[in-house]
């Protein structure tokens, strides 16, 4: 059951998040899918609150690119530990385009279901990336 929960996990990140594929969310994520993050604003309800956020994302970061970096899977979850690389070209969480590229890292855990996501806990370097695109100074002395 890991090496599928894995496989299904690979599969959301290549066709969702890299292609901008939304018609599988439906196949892959449970309507009462429950999303987690480090932000309380962006939690995520259904499959309609996951799109929503990975349409907005798009919008923001239409480059998007996800490389999973590293994979561990028990039970019914599987942590990926990730990569994403995008330019700023629409508004990110109220932010106008910078027209600059970003990286993030972060790791997700997410608990599957029947063949769904159910839940989902993902926390990344929002500061680095905020950083990066220029909304937010890097400290002195940091590049």
């Amino acid at each position: 059951m890991s090496e599928q929960n894995k496989a299904l996990e690979r599969r959301l990140i290549e066709e969702v998040w890299n292609r901008g594929d939304y018609a599988v969310v439906d196949e892959l994520v449970a309507s009462d899918y429950v999303g987690h993050s480090s932000s309380p604003e962006t939690e995520m309800h259904g499959t309609a609150g996951y799109r929503q956020f990975y349409v907005a994302l798009r919008t923001a970061f239409p480059d998007l690119q996800v490389t999973i970096e590293d994979q561990i899977a028990e039970g019914d979850e599987v942590v990926s530990r990730w990569t994403a690389r995008g330019t700023h070209k629409g508004a990110y969480a109220g932010i106008p385009p910078t027209g600059k590229h970003g990286m993030v890292t972060g790791v997700t855990v997410e608990r599957i279901a029947d063949g769904k996501v159910v839940e989902c806990w993902t926390n990344s370097d929002e500061l680095g990336l905020l950083q990066q695109i220029g909304v937010i100074p890097r400290p002195e002395g940091t590049g």
